[in-house]
C-alpha cells in the first residue's frame, strides 16, 4: 500500500517517468499550520545527499570555465552598489542557508572567480551582471570591493552568457529553466539565442515554453525552484489546474501566510494535494419527457447521486418511481449477478 506523507499524498500519486531519475521522491513534510497534525519529517539522508566528488568536480569545471572566460581580460575591482543584476533573472530564489554557505566561503578564502559584468546599457557610471550574481550579493553582505570582468555586452550576449554559465553550474532546476526561457521569449528573444543560452535543442525548448504558458506566473514564483520536480510533475500541476475550482483553490493556497514558511519543495508538494483534493465537479443531466419537457434533474459526485422530478411536469411520476424501487432494485441485483 502506498504511504501517504503528512500533505495526504501517497508515493505513489506522482508518476516517475525515466528521463526525470534526478527528481527526489515524495517526502514526508511538516503541515502548513491548521491543515494537519504535526508528523516527524523523514530523514533527509538519501533524498538531499549529493556525491561530495559530483559537486566538488562540477565546482572546478565552472572554475575552469569561469577562467577562460575571464583570460586576456582585464580584471577590475569595482564597488558592488555600482552594479546592477540582469534586466532578466534566471532564478526563482535562493536558499538562504546555500548563500550563507557561499558567503562564509568567500570570507574565508576570498573571492576566487571574478563575476561578468557590462556598461549599464542606460546609465553612465554603473554596471549590469552577466553572471555571478549570487557572488555579487554575498560580497555586498561582506563589504569591500568586487572582483569583475568587464566586457560590451549586447543584450544577447548577456543572456547567452548568463545561461550557460548557469548550465555549465546544473544548478537551475526545471521549472526555473523553463520560466527563464519563457521570459526571454516575452522579451522577443528569438528562440535561437534562448536555445543558445539554455543549452537545449528546438523541440525541448518549445516543450519548457509551452508548460509555463499552462501555469500562472505568481504560481510558480510562489513554489520557488522546487529542485527535487522535474518536467512530468510540473505537468501533473497543469493538467490539475484546467479544472476552474482547483485552479482557484491552488491561488487560495499560495497566499496562506503559513505556504511560504516551507522549502520549495515542501510548496510544491502542498499546492499538489491541495488540487487532488479538491472534489470533481458533480455531474448534472436532464431528462426530457415525450414531449420534450425537463421532467427529471440528475447530479451526481464522488459520494451520492441525486434525482430530482419536476412534479410542475408530471405531478405523479416521482411517486410511481418511488412505489417501483423494490421492483428496480430486484432487478438491478439480477443483473449485478448475471454480469450484464
Amino acid at each position: 500500500m502506498a504511504r501517504k506523507n503528512v500533505f495526504g499524498i501517497e508515493q505513489g500519486d506522482l508518476p516517475s517517468s525515466p528521463d526525470l531519475q534526478h527528481e527526489r521522491p515524495l517526502a514526508e513534510l511538516r503541515p502548513l499550520a491548521g491543515f494537519e497534525k504535526p508528523l516527524k519529517r523523514a530523514s533527509p539522508v538519501g533524498a538531499i545527499s549529493q556525491s561530495l566528488g559530483g559537486i566538488n568536480e562540477r565546482a572546478q569545471r565552472v572554475e575552469d570555465l569561469e577562467k577562460q572566460l575571464a583570460k586576456g581580460q582585464a580584471v577590475v575591482e569595482l564597488d558592488p552598489e555600482l552594479i546592477d543584476v540582469s534586466f532578466v533573472s534566471d532564478r526563482l530564489g535562493v536558499s538562504q542557508d546555500d548563500q550563507d554557505l557561499l558567503e562564509a566561503q568567500i570570507r574565508e578564502h576570498g573571492q576566487q572567480v571574478p563575476i561578468l559584468v557590462r556598461p549599464h546599457p542606460t546609465s553612465d557610471g554603473r554596471y549590469q551582471v552577466a553572471y555571478g550574481h549570487r557572488r555579487l550579493a554575498a560580497v555586498r553582505q561582506i563589504g569591500g570591493t568586487i572582483k569583475a570582468v568587464v566586457r560590451d555586452l549586447s543584450d544577447e550576449q548577456l543572456v547567452v552568457s548568463q545561461g550557460q554559465e548557469n548550465n555549465a553550474r546544473t544548478d537551475l532546476s526545471f521549472i526555473e529553466r523553463s520560466f527563464f526561457a519563457s521570459r526571454l521569449e516575452q522579451r522577443e528573444f528569438s528562440r535561437d539565442v534562448i536555445m543558445s543560452a539554455l543549452g537545449v535543442d528546438k523541440a525541448a525548448l518549445s516543450r519548457m515554453i509551452a508548460l509555463v504558458t499552462r501555469l500562472p506566473g505568481t504560481l510558480i514564483e510562489a513554489v520557488g525552484p522546487a529542485p527535487g520536480f522535474g518536467r512530468t510533475r510540473w505537468a501533473d500541476i497543469a493538467d490539475l489546474m484546467e479544472d476552474k475550482p482547483k485552479h482557484q483553490a491552488a491561488l487560495k493556497l499560495i497566499e496562506e501566510p503559513a505556504f511560504k514558511n516551507f522549502s520549495s519543495d515542501d510548496r510544491f508538494l502542498a499546492v499538489y494535494n491541495c488540487l487532488k483534493q479538491v472534489p470533481e465537479p458533480a455531474r448534472k443531466s436532464v431528462w426530457k419527457d415525450g414531449s420534450g419537457e425537463k421532467a427529471v434533474r440528475v447530479s451526481e459526485n464522488g459520494e451520492r447521486l441525486s434525482i430530482v422530478f419536476d412534479k410542475r411536469v408530471a405531478a405523479d411520476f416521482g411517486s410511481f418511481v418511488e412505489h417501483k424501487l423494490d421492483e428496480l432494485y430486484a432487478e438491478f441485483q439480477q443483473s449485478q449477478a448475471s454480469g450484464g
